[in-house]
């Protein structure tokens, strides 16, 4: 059964809301990125592939890889036919390689479990693995053409200011939901516009640094600027460094196996990282992922 609010449940708008909605879409028409898995036509699985591919990495790295993925592997099939070691090697460098090789078994629960046809139903689709509520909710709205609240990073931003006042989104609770069923368009075609509109929104114009207000389509009806545009209130916020984490060294490590036409001698991956401790320590997690695999001699390769 889909999750999607059913008319008679759905929060009352509050006065006036209704058209701010509706502006948002009007909006999305002439400002909205070419992106090839928002043209007419795209099927699920397509959209499945791009959500996942675009969880915390920029559409800009995205983009080339997904195509070559859906010329690859243009169904759940033909994905669940491959081998975790060339699905791997085609993620490259898109970051949290696992994101792969959970596509890929959710791949093979669509094409055993319902027939090879991504379903549109939520919870089908949360009981996949590595789908998620966000990840399943916009296949069902994006892939599927069904009305959803779709709520991402940019969008319970661009909420918290359009409609709570505030410069930064609290952290995710169930009534962001029913804040997005709230904003929607009555017509569900519209509606199904307005969860990528708003999410676009939050992407291009309502930005976590510098917001872009002078060129928001409802900047006038945006509670937050008609506040006074107050700063957030705590303390700042920390930023995730890159340089010396685990995630960088497991990074370099799967680099040398991809490009490796063989199995890698443990030596060649002490060349990778000075700290053999940190080095050893994401060596045991890729194989604890499924992302490497150790041989009898003891070197390192991709899954077969």
């Amino acid at each position: 059964m889909s999750t999607a609010l059913h008319p008679a449940l759905r929060p009352a708008p509050e006065p006036g809301l209704a058209p701010v909605g509706e502006a948002i879409v009007d909006w999305y028409a002439g400002a909205a990125r070419d992106l090839p898995w928002r043209e007419p036509g795209t099927d699920p699985w397509a959209v499945l592939v791009s959500e996942v591919m675009l969880q915390q990495t920029p559409v800009a790295r995205v983009e080339p890889r997904w195509r070559e993925w859906m010329a690859q592997w243009p169904s759940p099939a033909a994905l669940a036919a491959a081998s975790p070691g060339d699905v791997i090697r085609a993620w490259g460098k898109l970051g949290y390689p696992r994101r792969a090789l959970r596509l890929r078994e959710a791949a093979v629960a669509i094409t055993e479990r319902h027939g090879g046809a991504v379903p549109a139903d939520v919870g089908a689709l949360e009981a996949l693995p590595g789908i998620g509520t966000y990840t399943a909710r916009a296949v069902a709205c994006f892939g599927h053409g069904l009305r959803q609240p779709v709520v991402d990073t940019n969008v319970r931003r661009v909420v918290a200011r359009l409609v709570h006042g505030r410069l930064e989104a609290a952290p995710a609770r169930a009534s962001d939901l029913a804040d997005i069923d709230a904003l929607a368009p009555e017509d569900d075609d519209r509606a199904v516009r307005f969860s990528v509109a708003i999410m676009e929104l939050g992407a291009l114009v309502c930005v976590a640094r510098t917001p872009r207000c002078g060129v928001c389509p409802v900047r006038d009806r945006c509670a937050w600027r008609l506040a006074g545009s107050p700063a957030a209130g705590g303390p700042p916020r920390r930023v995730q460094k890159f340089a010396g984490t685990d995630r960088q060294v497991r990074g370099r490590l799967l680099d040398v196996l991809r490009a490796a036409t063989g199995p890698v001698d443990p030596a060649e991956l002490d060349q990778v990282w000075a700290d053999a401790v940190q080095r050893s320590r994401c060596l045991a997690s890729l194989l604890a992922d499924g992302l490497l695999e150790q041989t009898a001699d003891g070197r390192f390769t991709r899954p077969g």
